[in-house]
């Protein structure tokens, strides 16, 4: 695996140093002294994959359009344990966005996400495109030396075709079901309930797209995180979101917050005018979801 970062500029190398620096200081901090039994937890890689690691990033915050790529990174633990977001990596990714809202120490967006080197070689041995990809196209940022990735093994066209036919068929059809709750709730003036519905549509949308492009999805609901790996697959999904005002990206905010939020804060807050507009928005991204993924099973088929 590549390890050379020569084609990014000397400022994007400092700030991802500095991501490398806070996944370690609190993933230490998380995991603490092994006691007993306990295994002594490692972080076996970091790899920088997507847009950053390729090349062809964009980096224009300041555009009509607002566009910022993310720095995209795979973090490979020794244990399953050491996958729990919640458990071991929440206060890293809370770190990382004060360090770039409020301190401003870092310039760039960063998404992680965090897999053993068992399921990384599983996805591999599965032919995972989003896993070859990333064996493929990744820089290591860091990497312990016993730790190497196995060979891919690209799916058969024949089943890359059944994968991703099922995957659109279960997928889809949940999203248009989480459709269906959100319009019963709009009905009976349920706000808080139509949010969590929204969010769930929306949710499988993004990880429709997802296994039907790569055959594989992050287990988040962050819709912020999957916007951005489905975008990363389709620039024609950006279409869906206008980022252009504060206002659209607040509203954007609140279907996010709606997964927790509208279920379990008595202060979260949305309004029907607000809820109406993000269901335009959703449906237009079903729309988007729909004409990629047949597009990609129509290729799929051609290939048999």
């Amino acid at each position: 695996m590549r390890t050379e970062l020569d084609h990014l500029p000397a400022n994007k190398r400092r700030e991802l140093d500095r991501v490398v620096q806070i996944l370690f200081e609190e993933f230490e901090d998380a995991h603490g002294k092994p006691e007993g039994d306990r295994k002594l937890g490692r972080i076996h890689k970091i790899i920088l994959y997507g847009s950053y690691a390729r090349g062809g990033w964009v980096d224009e915050p300041h555009t009509a359009k607002g566009y910022q790529s993310d720095f995209d990174l795979l973090v490979i633990v020794n244990q399953k344990e050491l996958t729990d977001r919640v458990a071991y990596w929440e206060r890293a990714e809370e770190r990382l966005n004060r360090e770039r809202s409020i301190t401003q120490n870092l310039k760039t967006p960063v998404n992680f996400i965090v897999h053993t080197l068992q399921e990384v070689n599983d996805g591999l041995a599965h032919g995972r495109s989003f896993f070859i990809d990333v064996a493929r196209d990744g820089i290591a940022l860091y990497q312990s030396e016993d730790s190497e990735l196995h060979q891919p093994k690209p799916k058969t066209p024949q089943q890359a075709y059944d994968a991703a036919t099922e995957y659109f068929d279960e997928w889809f059809s949940l999203a248009l079901a989480s459709q269906k709750g959100f319009h019963f709730y709009m009905s009976q003036k349920e706000f808080r309930h139509a949010a969590f519905t929204l969010q769930q549509a929306c949710e499988s949308l993004y990880h429709c797209v997802l296994l039907v492009m790569t055959f594989y999805t992050p287990h988040v609901h962050n819709l912020a995180f999957l916007r951005t790996q489905a975008e990363r697959e389709s620039n024609h999904l950006f279409e869906a979101w206008p980022r252009d005002n504060a206002r659209a990206r607040a509203r954007f905010a609140k279907l996010k917050d709606a997964y927790v939020k509208a279920r379990f804060s008595k202060h979260y807050r949305i309004t029907e005018e607000e809820l109406n507009w993000l269901a335009e928005r959703v449906d237009e991204l079903g729309r988007l979801v729909h004409e990629d993924c047949t597009a990609r099973i129509a290729e799929l088929r051609a290939a048999l």
